[in-house]
């Protein structure tokens, strides 16, 4: 088998997708707050590397196409469950007899199960919101394309995000902290991570348009053009030696 630039950028995009999907779902259980005058605001940590699967999210839409994107949500999935059961597994097992004594400097078994039992309620969570807000987000981008013709980069990259992370953010606050935090606290956190959801996918427009110059004038690859109907059009790859493939 031939790995061209194409193939190679789809197996980098891939994995760190899952990486930070993974990464924002474990570490999301560590809450920050800040006041701003006499209002309290609070964020997981979690919020630090998630908002990247944006970024690849429309990056896999614009090179590869719908599907493409769809196969990496759904591999997303996969790990993600895999994450879970091993978790489960992980908290389940047996502590060694001298790992339980008051002596023992490492790990305890009441902090190993808090973490780790945690991120598994966050990561169920997650993964019910992950993959509404992720078909959703390939959905819109897709039929922005399709009506702009191809054209205005920056309104179907920030604009799948505005409407996928709406619904991504209310299920995942909701099922992750019902019955933890009181209700004004997850409406604090709903509402402070929707808005950093947004300032984020608008900041991260310049680095869309800087992937697709790259991926363009480096790599030799063409993004993906939809005709008015929304079936990709034949002949817009390219290999790495830039001549076009369908």
């Amino acid at each position: 088998m031939h790995f061209d630039n194409r193939i190679k950028l789809y197996v980098a995009l891939s994995a760190s997708f899952v990486a930070c999907l993974l990464l924002g779902d474990t570490l999301g259980g560590k809450l920050l707050e800040f006041r701003y005058f006499e209002t309290s605001f609070v964020l997981s940590v979690g919020m630090i590397p998630f908002p990247v699967t944006f970024l690849i999210t429309d990056l896999l839409n614009e090179f590869y196409g719908k599907k493409a994107a769809r196969f990496v949500t759904w591999v997303g999935f996969a790990i993600a469950l895999f994450t879970i059961a091993m978790f489960t597994v992980a908290v389940a097992l047996p502590w060694a007899p001298f790992a339980t004594a008051p002596s023992w400097d490492g790990t305890n078994p009441a902090a190993y199960s808090n973490v780790f039992g945690g991120s598994r309620r966050i990561l169920v969570a997650s993964l019910f919101a992950y993959v509404i807000g992720q078909l959703l987000d390939i959905t819109v981008f897709n039929y922005l394309k399709r009506r702009t013709q191809n054209r205005h980069l920056w309104l179907r990259a920030t604009g799948s995000t505005v409407v996928s992370q709406l619904l991504d953010t209310i299920v995942v606050q909701f099922l992750a902290w019902s019955g933890i935090l009181p209700l004004p606290k997850i409406l604090s956190l709903l509402f402070t991570s929707y808005a950093l959801k947004l300032l984020i996918a608008i900041g991260l427009t310049p680095l869309v348009y800087l992937g697709h110059s790259l991926f363009e004038s480096w790599l030799h690859l063409q993004p993906v053009r939809l005709d008015d109907e929304g079936h990709t059009v034949r002949g817009t790859f390219s290999t790495n030696d830039g001549n076009p493939t369908s």
